[in-house]
């Protein structure tokens, strides 16, 4: 790796010589500059943000309006409220300035955008750039902020699979770009570090459910904003990195410097429960149907076959649905802030502490504790600059190994009680397995995780900087399940053994990232122009033992005191990663912008020959109403923008060392056997992003739009590629001759539609129109791939059976073969149904009347999906069904897409052909009150006697209402755990 490491290094250790050796310039003579800021009807403003322009030193009004600041008597400054038109004021040697805000309905120009490497305003980029800022997701009760993303902007996928706390949230940016699922997840970077975004596995989470989410231990209230960049524009200096987007996280930071301290705390309790309940069979309807599955079978029910006939209570009613996920999960959840600072040094030091419980019978539930602290310290001449950032979380879960949500559905409602009187569980003789039995295992995740970001920077002056990015990233996560005899039957007990499982993942990362700055103003001619290295190392621990054999359940987990311990895993990877970046950014009059990127990375999951490859972007934009022409004939048009944006960006997201031969031990001493084979001529996979797109303002801003039409083609497909089982190898990392397509028109309406001066109401809408399909995949037939794919179809599609209806002859389900072989195969699953969203979007309302605020959020998606008919045995079995299954064919004529009631084999291979066809996918639309909050600030003036800043009361509610066909419990994760139904309350103090 030495040459691997060096090929950037010259130059960077260049500019660092540079910047230590640079003097700093002395400081300019300083005083302080007093005054009071109000609106137009002379009532004070606290909060206004008052910046030195051109510095970091900046300060707020108190409550009563008033700031104090050190200024030069050359200096100018900003000052910034939302809601108010923004001012900038020459302090022209004055030491009182009084400030009058007036209302604003323009803020296009004061909103910046994060970029990453460099910052933009709004009206300014050239690419696509979406925020959320700390208003909309703050007081949101969720676990990570992805989850408070749902429905909040165009071209972003984000679904929850699974209602259960912890679990990952899947999130795709502009659709899917890769055959392999690990390989479209997007960059996260929290306050410039790169986190590894994919789940954390677990060795007892539910099946078909993803890992655990590694932004868990994130403290949510201290999250500024969050950005999302979409083109190629904006994820072309990322490189590699950026090919499925990159989400920003920036925590918040310190802008408090009165020298005052200055509290900010958050509080709130509430209750979660399942949001969704399925209609299933009552004891009667659910034992008339197992009589009549008999009856049509000729088959006498007997204390073997049908215990639920013959040995259990006929007259027993248990709701299973709420046995086993209708508890109410209380929820706790504290968070502080701390900041003060002078005119050179400001900070910001908080934590928070969450617990929930949990829907699910039992001792079951999350806790979480955050720490995080903001410093900021400048030179007096403003030439030095240092930023850090640190923030440390825990959590512990509790999860389980078995699904109750799936034994809910499916165990007959006259089944036997759970325990018996002396409070053991009941086996009912053997006749069945009790599900609390799983109640006996424990199991808890711990995970710990560690991101800290240092920033240094030196202004040269004449527009040039220099600024060095250090980063460092640990996470552990560790697992101990726990399985004593009494999770079994007592029949059995002979036969096992208490055993326990380890797992743990541990992950560790540094970055290094010296940069450039130039910005120059020459005439109407704007240039900012950046360069710099990036230096990033990772490396991933994975372990797996068990422990078996334990004479005491008090000793379960401590694996010296195992009779047997064997190890299942023992993996670590390493992966470096090295780039060259740079940046031109150019505009004439602020009316003509062109954007050029360009980064040329190295990745060591690639073979020697392989490593480098080159990505760049070009973004160009116009605002065409800067033009005399559209001042004098087009009043009513307040902006008009179009933009458009081409360029590549890479993925290595394949796993580490896949170019090379591995091997592991044998299981006896002094062996290896090889589990990879070699290969080091494939490379990067390349995604060219196009874009175009139009912004209008309307009515002096007060309705914006926005239209993008985009097209991603990501080519070079990174895959296994299957082999022949003579081989010895299941495949082998390739490339594949695969193109996948994604277009979509992305759709954005902001108005205000009411902004009187009591009362306002503002609304945001988008919609996404997504469109994904395999663009082409050279001799596809000659590959298993042609099981899954087809060319011009999505890649999330479903290669199914055609319905045929019921065969009236025998009342069973009934397919068509297709090439009238007589058997059933590939062959004949000639329907295609697409199971990705069709379009997708949100409708946000913002209501204000005087202190009184309110704010919901509708989500929309049209989409088909997997049923639950797709997922269960055939009606008449031993499991329980919906109510709909009474509708079933009894004669012939009937007219039903239910079989007749059976209980034997003749009657269930129809049905399993039925649930691999198109009747098993049906509609999974729906519309969702996602979140409602409803705040009430305390009057000003009763604050100003308290001498506290704000006091807010508020209520919040997520997935309050659900309206859908879908038959299952949730259209987006089927028969999982549908999202919770979550109502809090508390109170946010800032004094």
């Amino acid at each position: 790796m030495k040459y691997f490491y060096t090929h950037y290094c010259g130059f960077g250790l260049i500019l660092l010589f540079i910047f230590f050796s640079t003097a700093t310039a002395k400081a300019q003579n300083t005083y302080k500059l007093s005054g009071q800021v109000t609106d137009t009807t002379g009532q004070a403003i606290p909060g206004v943000h008052i910046q030195r322009i051109n510095t970091t030193n900046g300060t707020t009004t108190d409550f009563d309006g008033n700031y104090n600041i050190q200024v030069t008597g050359t200096d100018r400054l900003s000052f910034t409220y939302l809601g108010y038109q923004a001012q900038t004021i020459a302090v022209n040697n004055r030491k009182l300035i009084n400030v009058q805000l007036s209302p604003s309905t323009e803020a296009l120009d004061e909103v910046v955008i994060n970029a990453g490497y460099y910052r933009v305003k709004d009206r300014e980029r050239t690419g696509s750039i979406e925020k959320v800022t700390s208003e909309d997701i703050e007081l949101q009760p969720v676990t990570n902020p992805i989850e408070a993303l749902q429905g909040r902007m165009a071209g972003v996928e984000v679904v929850q699979k699974s209602g259960v706390r912890g679990l990952a949230t899947s999130i795709q940016i502009r659709g899917q770009n890769s055959l392999r699922s690990e390989g479209n997840y997007p960059l996260y970077i929290v306050d410039g570090v790169p986190i590894n975004s994919s789940p954390i596995n677990s060795s007892g989470l539910l099946t078909n459910i993803p890992g655990l989410d590694p932004l868990n231990t994130m403290n949510i209230s201290n999250i500024e904003s969050i950005e999302i960049l979409k083109d190629a524009d904006a994820t072309a200096i990322y490189g590699s990195r950026g090919a499925n987007g990159v989400i920003l996280i920036t925590t918040k930071k310190g802008t408090n410097m009165q020298g005052k301290l200055r509290v900010e705390a958050n509080f709130y309790k509430g209750v979660s429960e399942a949001s969704n309940k399925m209609d299933l069979l009552n004891t009667q309807q659910y034992l008339s149907m197992r009589r009549e599955a008999f009856a049509n079978d000729g088959v006498e029910p007997t204390d073997l076959n049908a215990a639920d006939l013959k040995l259990w209570d006929q007259n027993r009613y248990t709701d299973w649905q709420d046995v086993f996920f209708g508890n109410r999960a209380t929820i706790d959840n504290a968070s502080i802030s701390l900041s003060s600072g002078n005119e050179t040094t400001s900070f910001v030091i908080g934590g928070q502490y969450q617990k929930e419980g949990s829907v699910f019978p039992g001792d079951l539930g999350y806790k979480k504790a955050t720490a995080n602290i903001n410093l900021n310290h400048r030179s007096l001449d403003n030439k030095f600059q240092i930023h850090f950032t640190g923030n440390y979380g825990v959590d512990h879960n509790n999860l389980f190994n078995d699904s109750f949500v799936d034994k809910a559905l499916s165990l007959a409602p006259n089944a036997p009680r759970l325990y018996n009187y002396d409070g053991s569980l009941n086996w009912e003789d053997s006749t069945w397995t009790n599900p609390f039995a799983s109640l006996e295992k424990e199991q808890e995740v711990k995970a710990k995780n560690l991101i800290t970001n240092m920033s240094l920077s030196y202004d040269f002056g004449q527009g040039l900087s220099f600024k060095t990015n250090l980063g460092y990233n640990f996470l552990i996560s560790q697992e101990l399940i726990k399985l004593p005899k009494t999770a079994y039957n007592p029949l059995y007990w002979p036969n096992v053994s208490a055993n326990s499982t380890h797992s743990s993942t541990q992950r560790d990362s540094w970055i290094i990232e010296p940069q450039l700055d130039y910005n120059i103003e020459l005439g109407h001619l704007g240039l900012d122009a950046l360069a710099g290295f990036t230096f990033q190392n990772s490396s991933t621990n994975n372990l797996i033992s068990v422990g078996q054999g334990y004479s005491h359940p008090s000793l379960i987990g401590n694996l010296e005191a195992a009779d047997n311990v064997r190890v299942n895993l023992n993996k670590n990877t390493e992966y470096r990663y090295n780039a060259v970046y740079a940046r031109i950014g150019t505009n004439w009059k602020h009316k003509y912008f062109l954007n050029l990127t360009g980064r040329r990375d190295g990745s060591s999951r690639f073979g020697p020959d392989k490593r480098f490859a080159n990505f760049g972007a070009i973004g160009a934009a116009w605002i065409f109403t800067e033009e005399s022409f559209f001042n004098e004939h087009f009043n009513w048009l307040s902006f008009g923008k179009i933009r458009g944006s081409y360029g590549t960006t890479g993925n290595d997201q394949i796993p580490d060392y896949g170019y090379a031969d591995t091997y592991q031990p044998t299981p006896g001493p002094g062996g290896l056997y090889p589990v990879k084979l070699t290969n080091p001529d494939y490379s990067w996979e390349v995604n060219k992003k196009l874009e175009t797109a139009l912004e209008l303002s309307f009515l002096k801003n007060r309705i914006r739009t926005e239209i993008a039409w985009y097209r991603n083609r990501s080519s070079n497909q990174l895959v296994g590629y299957p082999l022949p089982a003579t081989t010895g190898f299941a495949s082998v990392q390739a490339n594949l001759p695969a193109t996948v397509e994604n277009k979509a028109w992305e759709i954005s309406l902001s108005t205000k539609n009411i902004n009187n001066e009591d009362f306002k109401w503002q609304s945001h809408i988008n919609l996404t129109i997504p469109k994904n399909k395999l663009l082409e995949f050279e001799n596809i037939e000659e590959t298993s791939y042609s099981n899954i794919y087809k060319v011009g179809e999505p890649l999330n599609i479903s290669l199914l059976y055609q319905y045929d209806g019921i065969d009236q002859s025998t009342g069973f389900h009934q397919i068509k073969d297709i090439n009238g072989d007589g058997v059933y195969n590939t062959d004949d699953q000639v329907v295609v149904k697409n199971l990705g969203r069709k379009f997708y979007g949100g409708l946000q309302n913002s209501f204000s009347y005087k202190n009184l605020n309110l704010q919901f959020l509708l989500q929309y998606v049209k989409q088909e999906n997997r049923t639950y008919f797709g997922m269960t045995n055939p009606p008449g079995f031993d499991t329980n069904q919906p109510v709909s299954v009474l509708n079933r064919w009894r004669n012939q004529g009937d007219i039903t897409n239910t079989q007749k009631f059976t209980q034997g084999f003749d009657g269930f291979m129809p049905h399993y052909y039925a649930t691999q066809s198109e009747l098993a996918v049906g509609d999974a639309s729906f519309l969702r009150l996602k979140s409602i909050s409803l705040g009430y600030h305390l009057p000003s003036s009763l604050m100003g006697k308290l001498k506290i800043e704000e006091i807010k009361l508020f209520a919040h509610a997520q997935n309050l209402l659900t309206i859908t066909d879908y038959l299952g419990l949730d259209p987006e994760g089927g028969t999982s755990l549908p999202p919770l139904r979550t109502i809090t309350a508390g109170v946010q103090i800032k004094f």
